[in-house]
């Protein structure tokens, strides 16, 4: 068979179009944060867009390790009557490398289909499939489950804490899902770290910053796994991302029985990735943002020169010359942390291989409950925190920006944003972010007199 033409089309919500070589319209702008609207294409379909992925031990179940993958920056709580939603023609997905080759392992797939509406309002509650693979073997583990309704207000969704509690659901394979909105429980001054980034108060590492997500919401899909599920038994470190897909359909004009026809296939395209925090924002470069979301982790040796020579380092140079000198170069350190994990001292290295994942070395018990470990995690003397792992407090601003400075390599300057906290308690058992806010309360608007 030969080919003799490739058409790629692929679906995206709101009838957006994603391959290669699509064309780009309009959409509504969203926030700006730790991978929220990061590349060019995602922005334009927020729907499968990561904003954030967490992995760690579950301080309540030390015995289970907790997996967050939120989507969809910037959800205002009060954007009726088409609140947001899972995209039904979208695939979300969470991968588990326990081997260290930049490959997934463990794979859980999510589907999602909407439910009729209601009257002139749309029906936010969702049901949906939870799909695991191990290896080449694939089965269904949850089917039929549901997501809570978005938080409407007290008239459509009364009692919201209990309604949102009852979509935590079993799954046949022994893990905890939850599925829907929450609060966003990513914190930072987004405001000022886009604009060149600003530090509103000295060097950002006492207050002063505006937490940009404070009453905004994501959709999250959240696992919680036995640990011993992921504990490779040697190491015992596991590295963990997320994704989103689109399904891609492929026309080929082939001959059949002396015959051209035109044959059709579906397969399915990454449109987003996410494993540590910042990466595309603040290392990979404009024209590569795209290549970068769209690559699979165990080929992101391409991308190495961007954690070696970081322009990050480049610019706070430029910018902060009275702090500096900052190293531009030849930063094996932030190859280490974010390529291979910590071998000296060995915290999660994994080897050889330069993939960019969330490693947490399971060896390594819960420090605090959630919401109260050392927000600088490792660097503040806290090794359950980033980067082993990522907990909900942990301040990956603060964090990458000391890294880039210079931190592991006797550079400690104080660098920040000036947001050291989430604006509401996390919860202190699954899924853990807080719920969100309503729209009815609409903490964004401002009531007239």
């Amino acid at each position: 068979m030969r080919k003799l033409a490739v058409l790629v089309l692929a679906a995206a919500a709101l009838g957006a179009l994603f391959a290669a070589l699509a064309s780009r319209g309009g959409s509504p702008a969203a926030a700006q944060a730790s991978s929220h609207r990061e590349a060019p294409l995602i922005s334009e379909d927020p729907s499968a867009d990561n904003t954030d992925t967490y992995a760690f031990r579950s301080p309540d179940r030390p015995d289970s390790v907790t997996i967050i993958s939120n989507y969809i920056p910037g959800e205002d709580p009060a954007a009726g009557p088409n609140w947001y939603t899972f995209s039904p023609s979208a695939r979300y997905v969470i991968y588990a490398d326990k081997n260290g080759d930049g490959k997934p392992d463990v794979t859980w797939r999510f589907r999602f289909k909407n439910q009729a509406p209601v009257a002139f309002l749309q029906n936010t509650q969702q049901s949906y499939t939870v799909t695991r693979v191990d290896g080449n073997s694939s089965r269904v583990v949850g089917e039929g489950l549901l997501t809570p309704p978005d938080n409407i207000g007290p008239r459509s969704t009364p009692g919201y804490h209990a309604l949102a509690m009852a979509g935590v659901h079993d799954l046949s394979d022994g893990s905890k899902v939850f599925a829907g909105q929450r609060d966003d429980g990513f914190f930072g001054d987004i405001g000022a770290a886009f604009d060149l980034v600003a530090i509103r108060n000295g060097t950002g590492a006492s207050g002063g910053g505006k937490d940009f997500f404070a009453g905004y919401a994501v959709h999250t899909v959240s696992l919680q796994v036995p640990l011993s599920q992921l504990d490779n038994g040697s190491n015992h470190i596991v590295g963990v991302w997320s994704a989103s897909e689109r399904p891609v359909v492929k026309v080929t004009l082939a001959k059949w029985r002396g015959r051209k026809v035109l044959q059709k296939e579906t397969e399915w395209q990454q449109v987003s990735r996410l494993g540590n925090p910042l990466i595309n924002e603040l290392l990979i470069p404009t024209q590569l943002k795209d290549k970068w979301n769209a690559s699979d982790p165990n080929k992101d040796k391409q991308f190495e020169q961007y954690y070696s020579s970081p322009i990050l380092a480049k610019l706070l140079n430029q910018l902060y010359p009275q702090f500096g000198p900052f190293q531009e170069n030849n930063r094996t350190d932030l190859v280490s942390v974010l390529l291979t994990g910590l071998k000296e001292p060995n915290l999660n290295f994994t080897g050889n291989t330069l993939a960019d994942e969330i490693r947490l070395n399971l060896a390594i018990a819960p420090t605090a409950p959630v919401g109260q470990g050392n927000r600088l995690g490792v660097l503040g003397g806290d090794l359950a925190g980033w980067p082993n792992g990522r907990r909900l407090e942990d301040d990956v601003i603060d964090i990458a920006e000391r890294a880039v400075g210079g931190a592991l390599i006797g550079h400690s300057l104080p660098l920040g944003d000036g947001v050291n906290a989430n604006d509401v308690p996390y919860m202190t058992s699954f899924p853990y972010q807080a719920d969100p806010f309503s729209g009815y309360d609409n903490t964004k608007g401002l009531q007239q007199p």
